[in-house]
């Protein structure tokens, strides 16, 4: 399959060859026929595989045909969560837009309200915005879409857990009602689908992978360990793997602030991304960490979508989040456009409730491993039963027949030697132990702190949650001297301990609507 056989017109494909875009994704596939057909979409895919583009480029050809867009108005709206998924999303229509003579804005908050204004008023033909700023924009008269023709929800399912559902239902009674509507998110819960009635007529619905499925690109594993001790645990990988670029995501903004006070007291170049920056601010601790000018960008669930960093090796969840579809947008940060990626998350007793949501949500349990000295006293309670995980492990692999599956070989990072071994559980595909292609410093080939050369990978792996105990010691038998492979979600050491001590039970959580963008 070619973007040609799609049906774009040959400026697109210029562009398109110029960026080096060959073949079009399975989400590209069925989304941009439908798009330039003019149906309604309603499209999931993991995060990562080109849905921008899915909806961009067509959108971009029917603007170019339809004609030129008169004074104030706007032909196309997009509408994002979030100030960087905005801004990304812009910067994509300009890029796939480049050589069409159209033109395109983004309006979100935390900028000044003039200069958007003033761009708006010689109208445009895509506007992307945040659903607070467009309202604000709508009430001072700024933009019409009497000329419509297309609305765009990115991540539709943010909004929701955003509180933007007051915003959604003003925006919409303000645009015509004969228009295409196209909706794409990684996921769509229920209330999503609840939020689709009335608003999409017949729609096509695109489904790549599976709902709600993180992808296979991603290496996952976490390591069960007190809350305490997680800011130290935290410094240990760092040291331990030699992890050259990481993105850490954290539940508050305090948090966010605290943990980046830990780290540069440990002479850890950090910054931090979330509500309380400016955006300006938002957009420079970007910058800085996509040159390598800070080795860890500590943000919290603001991130969580929109932030497209080439080849980051690896993603930290150094608290759960609260919403398990979150996790998926979160991982969804490495592993992107093919090349792989890491996922680790450092679990506390009190997270159990979180963690098991999210093992429910993606259909796998994620591979756990102990670190020595740092296993947890208030033991991580076991999220599915061995039975569960091994049925799992074996639909999964029998998803992709013919394909070969090759062994994941643990936790990799620049100091790899002495990492634990391990095999992804549930859903996960396994996949080899490169880390990457291009990009920051180690995402070739992890290189051992200042030594240049690839560091080692121990080939064995442990058993899984529902292996046999006779399998289960033959694993731990091959693990690196010093592992602790978890089985089960226990490792021996927790096993001796959890005699006689009393499981923390996870607390009441409450959930929030985030401030208006």
């Amino acid at each position: 399959m070619t973007f040609q056989a799609l049906g774009l017109i040959a400026p697109l494909l210029q562009t398109l060859d110029t960026l080096g875009y060959r073949q079009p994704t399975p989400v590209q596939q069925q989304a941009i026929p439908a798009v330039l057909a003019g149906r309604d979409l309603m499209a999931a895919a993991q995060t990562g595989t080109g849905k921008t583009a899915g909806f961009a480029l067509p959108i971009l050809q029917q603007l170019l045909l339809a004609g030129e867009n008169a004074p104030g108005a706007a032909r196309c709206l997009v509408l994002a969560p979030t100030r960087e998924l905005a801004e990304q999303v812009f910067e994509s229509f300009r890029t796939y837009g480049a050589r069409l003579p159209l033109r395109a804005a983004v309006a979100y908050g935390g900028v000044p309200i003039a200069p958007q204004i003033a761009r708006l008023r010689k109208g445009v033909d895509v506007l992307v915005a945040t659903p607070g700023r467009l309202i604000d924009l709508l009430d001072q008269g700024a933009v019409s879409f009497a000329q419509l023709q297309t609305l765009v929800l990115d991540e539709a399912d943010r909004m929701l857990d955003l509180g933007f559902e007051r915003d959604l239902d003003i925006l919409l009674a303000a645009l015509p009602r004969q228009r295409q509507t196209l909706l794409f998110s990684a996921t769509f819960s229920d209330r999503v689908r609840q939020l689709t009635r009335g608003m999409l007529k017949d729609p096509v619905s695109v489904q790549v992978e599976t709902s709600n499925a993180s992808a296979r690109t991603v290496r996952q594993w976490l390591i069960p360990t007190d809350k305490r001790r997680k800011p130290e645990l935290l410094l240990h990988l760092l040291d331990k793997f030699g992890w050259r670029q990481v993105l850490v995501f954290v539940k508050t903004r305090k948090g966010a602030e605290q943990l980046v006070k830990t780290l540069h007291a440990h002479g850890i170049t950090a910054d931090t991304i979330h509500g309380d920056k400016t955006q300006p601010a938002r957009l420079k601790a970007l910058a800085r960490f996509k040159k390598a000018e800070v080795q860890l960008l500590v943000a919290t669930d603001v991130a969580a979508r929109g932030l497209d960093i080439e080849a980051l090796p690896q993603v930290v969840n150094f608290d759960l989040p609260s919403v398990a579809e979150d996790y998926i947008h979160r991982i969804g940060r490495t592993g992107r456009a093919g090349l792989d990626g890491e996922a680790i998350s450092l679990v506390c007793a009190d997270e159990a409730d979180m963690l098991k949501a999210i093992e429910t949500l993606t259909r796998q349990v994620i591979a756990r491993f102990e670190e020595p000295g740092f296993e947890a006293d208030h033991r991580v309670p076991e999220t599915a039963p061995a039975a569960a995980a091994a049925a799992a492990a074996k639909k999964a692999a029998a998803a992709a027949p013919g394909k070969k599956k090759r062994p994941f070989t643990g936790p990799a990072g620049g100091k790899a030697a002495r990492a634990p071994a391990g095999s992804p559980a549930g859903g996960q595909k396994p996949v080899s132990t490169s880390t990457g292609k291009a990009g920051a410093p180690g995402a070739n080939a992890r290189t051992a702190a200042g030594s240049g050369t690839p560091a080692p990978r121990h080939p064995s792996a442990p058993a899984q949650a529902g292996t046999k105990p006779g399998a289960r010691s033959a694993a731990r038998s091959a693990a690196p001297q010093g592992a602790i492979v978890v089985t089960a979600g226990r490792g021996a050491k927790s096993l001796a301990r959890a005699a006689g001590k009393v499981t923390a039970q996870a607390g009441n959580r409450k959930t929030r609507s985030g401030p208006r963008s």
